[in-house]
């Protein structure tokens, strides 16, 4: 059976999380013919946790990660870097889950991805700045922000998980904002410089034995008596089994479209700020806000063992079946995020954007990954409904225990999953999807 990719990811904006780390030394493309036990394609955390995993459960395994761009440079490198513990419903109007119980057992998983991350960070030598459990906030522009605070906290509060309630001079004093009305607080996620962590992984996996192509999008996956072979613009890689951690490039293969939303995400990055601009700011130095409405503004400050002083904020999505955005869509959505920025901190209306990206989100109508076997041999670890630091890593680690035979606590979770549920077809999906994130845009514009 043969698969032959639709497309290879494309990218608008440079993946400022890797920018600003400075240079860095290119891996070689596949090229000739070689061989693998494992074949996993994508090196973004679903295929590097995939990595790590095999190599935890079988040491002499031969694994290659093949990535169509450089580690860090795709959607590791264009996300906000918050991996969160708590349910997090991207397609809901709130953060809560389907029931107090869904919500326990997806919690207990965030978890355990988090400690698989900390652990890597521990034994590859990761910098510190590069993963921190400092928790995160979310943040009310407004009364109807913080009536959702206090709903979520009644949630909480059945959950019995621990969160602090924040008011206005308490935001003030960690954001150096006047902006929010207030936030609440929850202690378990994880904030990470996405490309640093990324890559930091991929440098670890190495040294483990582990070999890692850059520039090697595969454009042809075809199974055989032997396994399957992988063919890439200057390559080909026979492998026993294949991992796909191609997120929603999955449907660029041919499996689940017309299931699949792609969204596009933008985000902008400031230059970083002077010794002058710090002290009028004031603030604590690093933190990060998700906004009390899914669709509202997300807005994050880092340090020097980030990248240096810097301010991101994330707002403006777009639905787009061939998952690239166009530089007129940027443009459009760097200008209000230029105004949002503004709004919140108009003692640093001088401050100019040095980055602005697009970075592909998928989501299932249903909520749910795809992370199974989808052909003998052909694993997916895939579909991360916009919750990739996170569920990338938990699928990365179900797909590679499944590869291997191993069942566990998240292979039961995601095997159980249903399929994605089928969308209206095309130009309706677009049309309809598009027309909702306005109206939802609209009614968090204070978010």
């Amino acid at each position: 059976m043969a698969h032959v990719a639709k497309r290879l990811p494309r990218f608008t904006g440079a993946a400022a999380w890797a920018e600003i780390l400075g240079p860095r030394a290119a891996r070689p493309p596949l090229t000739g013919s070689q061989g693998c036990d494992v074949a996993i394609i994508g090196a973004g955390y679903a295929g590097l946790s995939a990595a790590r995993r095999l190599k935890q459960l079988d040491p002499a395994l031969d694994v290659i990660v093949l990535d169509a761009a450089r580690v860090g440079d795709g959607g590791t490198g264009r996300n906000s870097g918050f991996m969160i513990d708590l349910p997090h419903e991207l397609a809901a109007s709130s953060y809560d889950g389907g029931g107090e119980a869904r919500d326990r057992q997806l919690t207990g998983l965030n978890r355990f991805a988090i400690d698989f991350a900390a652990q890597a960070v521990a034994d590859y030598g990761i910098p510190d700045g590069f993963f921190r459990r400092t928790g995160k906030i979310n943040g009310a522009g407004s009364e109807a922000g913080m009536a959702s605070n206090r709903a979520y906290a009644k949630h909480l509060d059945a959950l019995d998980e621990p969160y602090t309630l924040l008011d206005a001079a308490e935001m003030r004093g960690i954001t150096g904002s006047d902006y929010y009305f207030g936030g609440l607080h929850t202690p378990g996620t994880a904030m990470i410089q996405p490309a640093g962590y990324a890559m930091g992984l991929a440098l670890g996996l190495e040294r483990d034995g582990v070999r890692v192509f850059e520039d090697s999008g595969v454009t042809r996956m075809e199974s055989g008596a032997q396994g399957w072979s992988l063919t890439t613009a200057q390559g080909t890689l026979s492998a026993s089994k294949v991992i796909l951690a191609t997120n929603g490039h999955l449907d660029s293969f041919g499996f689940a479209r017309g299931r699949l939303m792609h969204i596009m995400l933008n985000a902008c990055m400031t230059e970083q700020l002077t010794p002058d601009q710090v002290r009028v700011l004031g603030g604590e130095q690093e933190w990060g806000i998700t906004p009390c409405d899914p669709m509202g503004t997300t807005v994050r400050r880092i340090g020097p063992d980030q990248g240096g002083h810097r301010i991101i904020i994330r707002h403006g999505s777009y639905y787009r079946p061939g998952m690239a955005t166009s530089e007129a869509d940027l443009t459009r959505a760097a200008c209000a995020m230029r105004a949002k920025f503004d709004a919140r901190f108009p003692a640093l209306k001088s401050v100019r954007f040095e980055f602005k990206w697009s970075g592909h989100l998928c989501l299932s109508q249903n909520g749910v990954s795809v992370m199974r076997e989808l052909e003998p041999g052909l694993l997916s670890a895939c579909v991360q409904n916009g919750l990739g630091t996170a569920r990338g890593t938990l699928t990365g680690i179900g797909a590679a225990e499944l590869a291997v035979g191993q069942t566990s606590d998240i292979t039961r979770h995601f095997t159980a999953e249903d399929q994605p549920s089928r969308l209206p077809p095309h130009p309706f999906d677009t049309i309809g999807a598009n027309a909702y994130l306005r109206y939802k845009e609209w009614q968090s514009r204070r978010e």
